[in-house]
């Protein structure tokens, strides 16, 4: 069994993919897709169906190569189920004070969603390890940048629009980390099963990640 996540190992990842399907498909094999690629933190969405038995199975197999985490927590209820199951980190899509709390109290890593100053400050204030900007895309670096002026100590992860083309203005922005769905586990890897393919997206990504920080 792994030692327990810290928040600052999701900052030193830099990478969280997520994945969102409504159909069958091979989480275990996804996971390993993406620790071989060098990508080694994932959220599964709690409304993609099986989602607390594939995070269970992620946890058993992953060994620490991968951590595994849940996303579309909607209240400190949908938490409790999600670490029970074996999630290592917890993802919300919005300000949730009762959520934050109970990481807090299990010493849980939370990226908590927020979009404006004041929500940010709130979560922060509450104890919340990130704050999730999401969806990223409307809003852009330039938000971010701007949110961050006064607000230095925040740590931001957007989520929505990333991309290899622009995954370093993110960071030029402030970011900490970033969460990628689509542009990394796309519908069509999933159709396809395509693990190759994910690995070689995950390589992708964590190479341009690794130059930016370098």
């Amino acid at each position: 069994m792994s030692t327990p996540m810290t928040a600052d190992e999701i900052e030193n990842a830099g990478l969280i993919a997520i994945v969102r399907t409504n159909r069958p498909t091979d989480f275990v094999a996804i996971a390993r897709s993406l620790a071989e690629g060098g990508v080694p933190a994932l959220e599964i969405t709690l409304n993609t169906p099986g989602a607390l038995e594939a995070i269970a199975a992620i946890r058993r197999s992953a060994d620490g190569k991968l951590r595994i985490g849940a996303g579309t927590i909607l209240d400190a209820d949908d938490a409790r189920a999600a670490i029970d199951a074996g999630a290592e980190f917890i993802v919300t899509p919005t300000l949730q004070l009762d959520t934050i709390a109970l990481c807090k109290s299990e010493s849980i890593p939370i990226v908590c969603g927020c979009l404006s100053p004041t929500e940010s400050l709130c979560a922060h204030r509450a104890g919340a390890d990130f704050i999730k900007v999401f969806p990223a895309e409307t809003f852009g670096p330039d938000y971010i940048k701007a949110m961050l002026a006064p607000l230095p100590f925040l740590k931001v992860v957007p989520t929505g629009g990333v991309t290899l083309i622009n995954l370093k203005t993110w960071f030029d922005a402030g970011c900490r980390a970033v969460a990628i769905g689509s542009g990394l586990v796309g519908k069509q890897v999933l159709a396809d099963s395509d693990w190759d393919d994910l690995r070689t997206k995950a390589q992708q990504f964590a190479r341009v990640l690794a130059t930016i920080r370098s």
